[in-house]
């Protein structure tokens, strides 16, 4: 499948799988919203998570979505890089999670102070997901 025509496919869509590699190799599942920004997909993770703790041994992951009404379905290979955990609810990891927010969301936060904060207290980052080849069929 042309990798051009399933991020394409994706970026109208905001739910996906994320799939890891745990340390004895097994994959391990995780649902997730995303965005898409050019040829990255961004997603909001928290820092105590299986999947941040997979991340970070092994960059590699798929992120799957699929329609099933349409027998559609899209499976991303790729790597992630993780940003630092935000700290201060005016750090760069933070304002990164309140853009991915309104692309997600559509529409600004109704109290952006209460977001950053509670960015903060969830010890939450930013995966950015390269895509580096894709696999499904789409109708």
């Amino acid at each position: 499948m042309d990798l051009a025509d399933a991020t394409a496919w994706a970026a109208d869509r905001k739910h996906a799988v994320v799939i890891t590699i745990r340390k004895d190799g097994r994959p391990q599942s995780s649902d997730v919203v995303y965005a898409v920004a050019g040829d990255t997909f961004e997603i909001s993770l928290t820092d105590d998570r299986a999947k941040t703790a997979n991340m970070r041994r092994d960059p590699r992951v798929v992120l799957h979505l699929s329609e099933p009404m349409s027998w559609s379905y899209v499976s991303l290979d790729g790597t992630v890089e993780l940003s630092p955990v935000t700290t201060e609810p005016g750090d760069a990891t933070s304002d990164a999670l309140c853009r991915l927010y309104e692309e997600i969301a559509g529409k600004p936060h109704d109290d952006w102070d209460e977001y950053r904060a509670a960015m903060v207290a969830e010890k939450r980052l930013l995966a950015r997901f390269t895509p580096t080849s894709a696999v499904g069929q789409l109708h």
